[in-house]
């Protein structure tokens, strides 16, 4: 039985071919075998969101999206989010309300900020709660990241 399938993706405007175990994480591709490592693995369970990456535009954990699945589509990374050497507003965002302390979740959250923005809708404090409760932090104590998000998603 062969447990290898070929397969191609986008990762931050990048194309990339290769073959994958059919039973490897987005997560272990993207660390192990792209070197993303902005990509973190934390719970490896989908419950603590440092995994989390862009499928299509749309946060997903990583570490229980098969690399199979991601066959065709674009991925985005936090090393894909900044431009030019440039912050992004949401990454700007974090560091101007202060969201960033060791970093481990950052790169999740931010990713999930990004996505949101990218609706062009308006979100209440409660919806804003909502979108990043799937992000565990050990650091910030939240306050500091929801006024991030709720600032970027203001402007």
């Amino acid at each position: 039985m062969d447990n290898y399938e070929k397969i191609s993706m986008v990762v931050n405007g990048k194309n990339y071919s290769l073959e994958v175990d059919i039973r490897e994480s987005l997560l272990e591709v993207l660390r192990n075998r792209l070197h993303f490592t902005g990509v973190k693995q934390g719970c490896s369970v989908g419950e603590c969101g440092a995994c989390t990456v862009l499928v299509e535009g749309l946060p997903v954990n990583s570490c229980i999206y098969l690399a199979v699945w991601a066959n065709g589509k674009r991925i985005t990374t936090i090393e894909g989010i900044s431009k030019a050497g440039e912050l992004s507003r949401v990454q700007q965002a974090f560091v101007d309300e202060g969201a960033v302390q060791c970093g481990f979740c950052t790169p999740g959250l931010v990713l999930t900020a990004t996505a949101l923005t990218q609706t062009g809708r308006k979100y209440t404090d409660e919806e804003i709660k909502r979108e990043i409760s799937g992000h565990l932090c050990r650091c910030t104590g939240y306050n500091k990241i929801f006024n991030a998000v709720k600032r970027v998603l203001n402007e």
